[in-house]
């Protein structure tokens, strides 16, 4: 036995290794109650949680039915108005469009235009001022219906200025009518004047051609072309040049004569000129002096000219032009078209 023993001692012992385990697993164990319990009562505080919100989310649902109720109501209310609105609107547009129709029978008188703008801007003003406080009314204030009979009187005092714009423009056409019928007698009375001084201009030129006709004789280089007095080029200037030639000096000086004579018996009112034109052939022309026909014939006319006024004609009676090759009194390119399209031409006219 005691052999038996010494073995049991001198064996592996078990137990406190199965006693630190036991007591481990029991510590595991308390420690997973524990936790489970924890576990509960935070999940019972979160249930609790739960439905503290559900409670009060219900209550918020409560409230916006409510509110959404109220909001119903409004928006019948708000209809409502509008409904009214647009009546008062489809009233006002039917006044605007009355308005329109009366002044549009008057848009010749500008003045009336404008006097119907500015009242048309002031009734949309107070239109629009009645639209917004309509606007915050549920019915049709005592104001507003102020407003539309202000706007009615308004319409009416308008027709009547209206009525009296359309009676003063009929007496200003009636006094047109009267001016114009004064005009076309002045028209008439002024028309036989201007034909009584050209006929009596017509008379002096008569005078004055046939006493040229008489001095200077029938000449082959010197014609009458109609109202006009015609010298061949070649009576008064050399070839290519605006100088006159003694011969032309002497032609010329005989007209101024016969000019002078005339003057004093032409009636000072009668504004009367001497036109000098100067035309040339088309044959071009190229020197120092004269770069083209054009500047030629204006030189010629403007020789003659000077002539006449330093022989004692009235600068103011006297014109010159110069017409270069662009006038002919002929066609063709022979000598003799040429010969007949280089002159110098006298016309007298009126101013």
């Amino acid at each position: 036995m005691r052999a038996s023993l010494r073995r049991n001692r001198g064996g592996v012992d078990f137990w406190p290794g199965f006693v630190d385990a036991l007591s481990t697993m029991l510590i595991v164990i308390l420690f997973l109650v524990l936790v489970f319990v924890l576990a509960q009562f935070f999940l019972v505080q979160a249930i609790a949680g739960r439905d503290a919100a559900l409670d009060r989310l219900k209550g918020e649902l409560a409230q916006l039915a409510d509110t959404l109720a109220l909001q119903k109501v409004a928006d019948a209310e708000l209809k409502e108005q509008v409904g009214q609105l647009g009546a008062e609107h489809d009233r006002a547009e039917r006044l605007q469009t009355e308005l329109g129709s009366l002044t549009a029978k008057h848009a010749q008188d500008e003045k009336a235009i404008a006097q119907r703008d500015i009242r048309l801007s002031e009734l949309l003003a107070l239109r629009e001022l009645a639209q917004g406080e309509l606007s915050h009314e549920k019915e049709l204030s005592t104001t507003a219906q102020r407003q539309v009979e202000l706007l009615n009187l308004q319409i009416a005092e308008l027709r009547k200025q209206l009525s009296d714009i359309q009676a003063a423009l009929d007496i200003q056409v009636s006094k047109n009518k009267e001016a114009n019928a004064q005009i076309a007698d002045l028209g008439q009375r002024l028309n036989a004047a201007l034909a009584s001084k050209v006929e009596e201009l017509a008379r002096y030129r008569s005078e004055f051609f046939g006493r040229l006709r008489q001095v200077l004789g029938n000449r082959q280089d010197i014609q009458i072309v109609g109202d006009r007095f015609v010298f061949q080029s070649e009576v008064l200037f050399d070839p290519g040049s605006a100088v006159l030639g003694q011969r032309g000096r002497d032609q010329i000086k005989t007209l101024a004569n016969t000019l002078k004579e005339l003057t004093p018996k032409i009636p000072a009112d009668l504004k009367w000129i001497l036109r000098v034109d100067g035309h040339t052939d088309q044959l071009p022309i190229h020197n120092a002096q004269f770069a083209s026909n054009w500047e030629l014939s204006t030189a010629r006319a403007i020789a003659v000219v000077k002539f006449l006024v330093a022989q004692g004609i009235a600068p103011e009676h006297l014109t010159a032009a110069g017409f270069g090759e662009f006038q002919p009194l002929v066609a063709g390119s022979d000598d003799a078209s040429r010969k007949r399209n280089r002159r110098i031409e006298l016309k007298l006219t009126d101013r």
